[in-house]
């Protein structure tokens, strides 16, 4: 049977109701990794090696993506969370990637942490136009969207933080003498950079720095020699290992310097336990997150859903540890960027949703926080909170601000 719509258009009728019922039915775009019932999402994590403390962010990222899965998944499609250990290794990170992509063809690749891991990986995604998405590092190539349109950043920029601690340097002690201690890696560079042009003319306040590398056993050697440099402000822009003994070696030299500590390594659990809550009281860093062991959140309906999270599906986990904070924070970006994709799950239209962001607020992050992005913007967090270590907890203090950096 034929439907005549015109003098010369003529539609069997049957085709015709397909076209009429379809619009939902065609909107359904799949790419690798993404079906009816499932969405592969790739990871890669330091579960060993110098930076394993980190690991505890993918343990909490599979939890979440548990917790969505028996909530019915993303649009009834339940997430496949595939994470891979690199220990804190570039070439293992090319490798795990080259798996994520050719073997189990993953969606995207989430939240991959380190800025070795990642420096390695990022030409080898870009090239196969897979997103790297929301990394877990603050390199600023991470948000360089011209050059690396497949990339997205998640936490400020390493030099937004350095430009952050210079601000309040110059305001609290314009007479400091700066020494750094810095991973020689993209990471310490760019928190130094940032460092440096924030105290613009007065870049001169920095009297030392020392770079170290990840497989130096200890850093003793060069607290040592900044200490000698007669600097009363040190900045730690170290990974969890070096930064415990760092804290540990300023203890035992006497020295007391304003003590301020990159936020990679804040957590109270991995780094201030470790190195003694005792002599860690006074260091400052920055964040952009609630601290989970500070009481003022307990009424917090955020963080009322964080504990939640956490008494049901990482009962072992604690919410004072920054690593849990920032896992259930990252993961719950990765969910809301799914849901805005509907059934285009290609990894153009993932990537576009990533860039579109508007005032989106995960549970944890601090009040004035608010996630944006667009395709000219791939840095969704540039602002940080400053913050002092009393008793067993970071306590907050003044007002959330601002390290943009130039695009």
């Amino acid at each position: 049977m034929l439907l005549r719509l015109s003098s010369s258009v003529s539609i069997p009728l049957a085709a015709l109701s397909l076209l009429l019922a379809g619009p939902a039915a065609a909107q359904k775009r799949y790419d690798p990794g993404a079906s009816d019932t499932e969405i592969k999402i790739g990871n890669i994590m330091p579960y060993s090696g110098p930076a394993s403390a980190y690991g505890t962010a993918g343990i909490i990222e599979a939890a979440y993506f548990r917790m969505i899965n028996d909530q019915g998944g993303i649009n009834g499609r339940k997430i496949n969370f595939i994470s891979y250990d690199d220990a804190y290794n570039p070439s293992k990170a090319v490798e795990q990637a080259r798996k994520l992509v050719e073997s189990d063809e993953v969606l995207v690749v989430f939240n991959p942490l380190g800025t070795p891991s990642n420096t390695a990986i990022l030409k080898y995604l870009n090239g196969k136009k897979v997103p790297q998405l929301f990394v877990g590092a603050g390199g600023t190539s991470f948000g360089d969207h011209k050059t690396y349109p497949w990339t997205m950043a998640w936490q400020p920029p390493y030099q937004s933080e350095g430009r952050i601690y210079a601000s309040y340097i110059l305001k609290e002690k314009p007479d400091a003498k700066i020494a750094v201690l810095y991973q020689n890696d993209d990471f310490g560079k760019d928190v130094l950079k940032g460092l440096k042009d924030g105290l613009g003319d007065k870049a001169s306040m920095i009297v030392a720095a020392a770079s170290y590398e990840v497989s130096e056993p200890t850093i003793d050697s060069h607290v040592i020699n900044l200490k000698a440099s007669a600097a009363d402000v040190l900045i730690s822009v170290t990974t969890p290992k070096p930064a415990v003994q760092a804290i540990r070696k300023v203890a035992a030299m006497n020295w007391k310097p304003l003590y301020i500590q990159g936020y990679a390594s804040a957590s109270v659990g991995s780094v201030l336990k470790p190195a003694g809550l005792d002599i860690s009281q006074g260091i400052l860093s920055a964040y952009y997150a609630k601290d989970g062991s500070d009481p003022q959140w307990d009424n917090d309906e955020g963080m009322k859903r964080f504990t939640a999270f956490l008494t049901k599906y990482a009962p072992d986990y604690s919410r004072n540890d920054i690593s849990v904070v920032y896992g259930y924070g990252v993961a719950q970006a990765m969910v809301q960027v799914l849901k805005q994709a509907g059934d285009d799950l290609t990894r153009v239209n993932v990537m576009k949703q990533a860039a579109n962001l508007k005032d989106f607020v995960p549970d944890i992050v601090l009040p004035g926080v608010k996630l944006n992005t667009s395709a000219n913007d791939h840095y969704p967090i540039e602002q940080l909170q400053m913050m002092r270590f009393s008793g067993e907890k970071w306590e907050p203090f003044g007002p959330v601000i601002s390290g943009e950096i130039e695009r």
